[in-house]
């Protein structure tokens, strides 16, 4: 009797250990930079955008797409140039995280996406400037979803918006994702070596 009454205790205790509004480190060949994360404005694009970062998705990726005036673009193609495959798509939230108040202004996370509204997965984007034209409604009738912020490092940013760029905006030296991980998430443990 006393475990079944402890059982959704413990599972209450599971997901308390989510913070209210997680933050995600991302370290780069330019530098490091820390997103804030707003699961109550997007719940099902920050679950899917966490799901990506904790599996290790994005280490060794980069930031394939660079256009100083508008946004950074990354999490979706290799050092190598090849797209890392990202199966898991999420539904546009645009609507619901600006009814919230989550715009595309400089500092906002936002997820890329293709012409269907409902393509994005792992690929998402900085704002480096206000770019209003990308909220809700949009030009397509659903804009590009925010979910989250950067809360430390927009010089970091910067640093990868200045990036001399070839065709394709794509940065003529390459800008890598060496790692991505949520603040407070535990390492996991290491193997211990194997005796010879």
């Amino acid at each position: 009797m006393r475990l079944a009454f402890l059982a959704p205790l413990l599972a209450l205790s599971l997901f308390a250990t989510e913070p209210a509004k997680p933050q995600v480190k991302f370290t780069t060949t330019l530098g490091s930079f820390t997103v804030e994360l707003e699961p109550e404005a997007a719940p099902k694009t920050v679950a899917n955008f966490l799901r990506y970062v904790r599996s290790g998705h994005y280490k060794g990726t980069t930031f394939h797409r660079v256009i100083s005036k508008f946004m950074i673009q990354g999490g979706g193609v290799t050092a190598k140039g090849t797209e890392k495959p990202a199966p898991q798509k999420v539904e546009n939230e645009a609507k619901l995280a600006f009814e919230k108040g989550l715009k595309n202004v400089r500092g906002s996370l936002a997820m890329a996406r293709t012409n269907d509204p409902h393509s994005a997965s792992a690929q998402f984007f900085v704002n480096v400037v206000d770019n209003a034209f990308l909220d809700y409604p949009g030009r397509d009738g659903w804009g590009y979803c925010v979910f989250g912020k950067v809360i430390e490092g927009m010089d970091t940013v910067d640093a990868i918006r200045n990036v001399q760029t070839g065709p394709s905006d794509k940065p003529v030296k390459t800008v890598e994702i060496t790692s991505a991980v949520v603040i407070g998430d535990k390492a996991p443990a290491r193997k211990a070596p194997r005796k010879k």
